[in-house]
């Protein structure tokens, strides 16, 4: 029975697909859309995630040979909400693709199954794929502890790989290029095609690093721009002024976890001083020190906001890019919350574990194991009973793959998780 005949289950499938662990997205929503667009491979690739852009499943030769490069032409080749059918170049040859790009700016591209190719429903998948594009739209978005902490790993990574690479090619074709340039050599002919190659292969090489720098990286002004715009969709209904002071135009570029994870701390800090009945203002600035962003969060309200409790909410976010937050709030004069992000922070997870499939409820828990505090402790920390705690504490153990509080604790401290307060 094919997707469309049954919607109930449909919409129950799609579900499971957008609550697993973000990094395996694609192996899930190929499993959904496996009979109704049969296919060899798939990769999602969103700008989004700038630790894994591409989310993958299925064929190896293809998934693991594909570029950014590729798909980056392919997206900039499709119109918004544009199905194509055709051939394309991936994996480095021309091969038949199904090719759809949401308005989420994100692409969805499938190498089909040669015995089914003109039997795929892909309407249905372009509408179950503007789902799941949202739906990790919305996961970036909310910046949780567990994605930045995995994005976190996954950028340096990959920033360590990329150098690696680049230093090797590039002083291999500038060895080859200075022999190529030496008089000593015959066969002019010979000489100057293969040296117009080898600066071709540089001039790619560059490209290519660029292309990744791009990917990792986001300006300071178009991640402040993107801020106001969300802050001005969260309050249009309000009656409350927002003063956003710009940051520095020719400041360096934010590491997309930390822009990620910023906008997230100002979106959280902003909504919950809203609240507050006697509130007309909030200043929000952001300034860069050279080593580290800085947020500012100010308000004229009478300082009846619970700043103790927003720090509390916020700090595991911040806290998991390494950074520092503080707040305070004076009677009839107003509150402050503060937060300092470091641009160049190197965290790596364990081999073997990862984060990403913590609630953020179970986040908080493991962050308090970290500070080697019992169930009881930490029911009065986070003000819950202390079976909600003892049932948290055990989805800890079982999605890390360790056997008791210890071993827990062991894994969150080697993945740079600070103890709470």
């Amino acid at each position: 029975m094919s997707l469309v005949d049954n919607a109930p289950q449909l919409i129950s499938d799609l579900r499971d697909v957008l609550v697993g662990p973000l990094p395996e997205i694609g192996s899930r929503f190929s499993a959904l859309i496996a009979d109704t667009a049969p296919h060899s491979s798939l990769v999602i690739f969103t700008r989004e995630c700038t630790g894994r852009p591409r989310k993958v499943a299925g064929d190896p030769a293809v998934v693991d040979r594909v570029t950014i490069a590729e798909l980056d032409h392919i997206r900039g080749s499709l119109a918004v909400g544009q199905i194509f059918r055709g051939a394309m170049t991936v994996a480095g040859r021309e091969r038949e693709v199904y090719a759809i790009l949401d308005r989420t700016d994100t692409l969805l591209m499938l190498t089909p199954r040669a015995a089914a190719a003109r039997n795929a429903s892909l309407t249905v998948v372009a509408a179950l794929f503007g789902v799941v594009a949202t739906g990790i739209q919305l996961q970036v978005r909310n910046a949780s502890p567990a994605y930045l902490a995995e994005s976190r790993a996954a950028s340096s990574e990959r920033a360590r790989t990329v150098a690696e690479m680049t230093e090797i090619h590039a002083a291999t074709l500038e060895t080859i290029l200075a022999t190529l340039r030496s008089d000593d050599l015959d066969d002019t002919r010979a000489r100057t095609s293969a040296r117009e190659t080898t600066s071709s292969a540089l001039i790619g090489l560059r490209s290519a690093v660029d292309v990744h720098r791009e990917l990792a990286e986001e300006a300071i002004t178009t991640a402040f721009a993107r801020m106001r715009g969300e802050l001005r969709s969260l309050l249009k209904h309000r009656e409350i002024e927002v003063e956003m002071v710009e940051p520095p135009v020719d400041g360096r570029g934010l590491p997309g976890e930390v822009a990620h994870g910023a906008r997230a701390v100002v979106r959280g800090a902003v909504l919950a001083l809203a609240d507050q009945h006697t509130l007309s203002r909030i200043r929000v600035a952001w300034t860069v020190d050279g080593s580290a962003l800085l947020l500012d969060i100010r308000d004229d309200g009478g300082g009846e906001a619970d700043v103790a409790d927003i720090e509390r909410q916020l700090r595991s976010r911040v806290e998991t890019l390494g950074g520092r937050i503080e707040s305070e709030s004076t009677p009839g004069w107003g509150s402050r919350i503060s937060a300092s992000l470091p641009l160049d922070v190197h965290l790596a997870l364990p081999v073997g574990h990862t984060l990403t499939e913590l609630a953020p409820r179970e986040f908080e828990v493991l962050e308090h194991l970290v500070a080697g505090r019992r169930n009881k402790a930490i029911s009065e920390r986070l003000g819950v009973s202390e079976s909600t705690v003892k049932f948290h504490v055990a989805g800890v153990l079982k999605k890390l793959g360790v056997e008791n509080r210890g071993a827990a604790a062991a894994v969150g401290t080697e993945a740079g998780i600070r103890p709470a307060n």
